[in-house]
């Protein structure tokens, strides 16, 4: 029993004791969080576990320098790891539902980095390095404490549970990560608006250098465009959240992220150059806007500034595609590409120039080509123009009734 008189689920982890010598009154955490931890789980598996944050720290400063620094900044993230570390072991002893709630430290440093300005794609690299350092090593003393018999099971389930909890806590830093970027960077948020709207209106007279600097993306990048949206009243944190994640599962390195009115914004991701595309992005971009109620508009992937404002205008016409596809009844889509929309996007912003074309040429006798999505255009790499021979499909999207003349 521990000192909260509650069964410990794994009777292993109260076995678990530090190389070295730990003092707790030295931990890097607030002292309650500590003492918590003591009496839930006993002080070796604690001062295992702030033994093991310390070598997890190192190791995130190593691969991900921004996240270090200075001294007063590593002590900041050791804090905020032994803080989490305490409470993924308090985790497994426990159960979920038993676990305190995320502590104020294990966020504090959160706020650190955004007012360092570090990209949420390092901090997210940190706390992925972070959950492989910790797992490998709760994994190790698992396969060593727990009896044979039982090894295989036991491992299998601390990974699953270390998942689960880790990917909850990412997003819980995600989240706050973006609301206090929200709150500092008002007025710098302002000024990047002003500078992305100066792009897309005249890109030929702006200092693509000097714009770079200013917003934190390299424009000389190759660019895919977002427009994010959605139904209800969701905060500016949960559709930047979202944008976020689509385009780092379109294999975006860097985004740029500009909220631009209630319940929408406008985003690009440096992606690589050629097409390549992580297996089964769009799978994944899918299944995230469903999960969030949201929907996007993808632009294709364009390189230099004259892409960044490219795949923007192509992003904001498969946004229209899909606004007009509802208001014809048809069933909403949570992710539009504009490759598999673009002879519809084309003819749906002009529909008096569509008019005249269906004059010439009938709709009905257009033929229709196999669509071009934007899934498999990341396998090929192609980059064939979209074919304008999509009649029915026009018919289908365009304002309904349609009467031309």
């Amino acid at each position: 029993m521990t000192e909260t008189g509650r069964k410990p689920r794994r009777a292993w982890i109260a076995r678990l004791s530090p190389q070295g010598e730990v003092d707790l009154d030295r931990a890097a955490c607030p002292r309650a969080i500590v003492e918590d931890a003591v009496a839930r789980v006993g002080e070796d598996p604690v001062c295992w576990a702030i033994e093991l944050g310390s070598v997890v720290v190192r190791r995130i400063v190593d691969e991900v320098p921004a996240l270090g620094g200075s001294p007063a900044a590593v002590e900041l993230l050791r804090r905020g790891n032994e803080a989490t570390t305490l409470r993924a072991l308090s985790t497994l002893v426990e159960g979920p539902g038993a676990a305190p709630p995320t502590a104020e430290a294990a966020l504090e440093g959160i706020r650190e980095f955004v007012h360092r300005a570090v990209p949420l794609e390092q901090v997210l690299r940190g706390v992925r390095i972070g959950h492989a350092a910790t797992t490998e090593a709760f994994l190790r003393a698992g396969a060593e404490l727990v009896d044979p018999e039982a090894a295989v099971e036991e491992v299998t389930a601390i990974s699953r549970e270390l998942f689960s909890y880790v990917d909850k806590l990412a997003d819980t830093m995600i989240r706050a990560y973006l609301v206090e970027h929200e709150v500092w960077s008002t007025s710098a948020a302002a000024a990047r608006a002003d500078i992305v709207r100066s792009l897309l209106g005249d890109a030929a007279t702006t200092d693509v250098g000097e714009a770079s600097r200013a917003l934190g993306y390299d424009l000389r990048r190759t660019h895919e465009a977002v427009v994010v949206w959605s139904d209800s009243p969701n905060g500016s944190s949960t559709l930047q959240a979202a944008a976020i994640a689509v385009l780092r599962a379109r294999g975006a390195t860097a985004t740029l992220v500009v909220p631009v009115a209630s319940g929408r914004l406008w985003a690009w991701g440096a992606v690589p150059a050629g097409g390549t595309r992580r297996a089964g992005s769009w799978e994944t971009v899918v299944e995230a806007l469903s999960r969030q109620q949201v929907h996007a508009a993808f632009g294709t992937p364009v390189d230099g500034v004259v892409g960044f404002c490219r795949s923007h205008r192509e992003a904001e016409r498969g946004e229209r595609v899909e606004r007009l596809r509802r208001e014809a009844g048809r069933v909403p889509r949570h992710a539009t590409a504009y490759a598999d929309v673009a002879a519809v996007a084309l003819l749906a912003t002009d529909l008096d120039a569509a008019r005249r074309v269906d004059r010439a040429q009938p709709l009905h006798d257009w033929s229709a080509a196999a669509p071009f999505s934007g899934r498999s255009a990341g396998r090929s790499g192609s980059r064939r123009p979209p074919c304008p021979r999509r009649g029915p499909a026009a018919r289908r999207v365009l304002p309904s009734p349609l009467r031309w003349g």
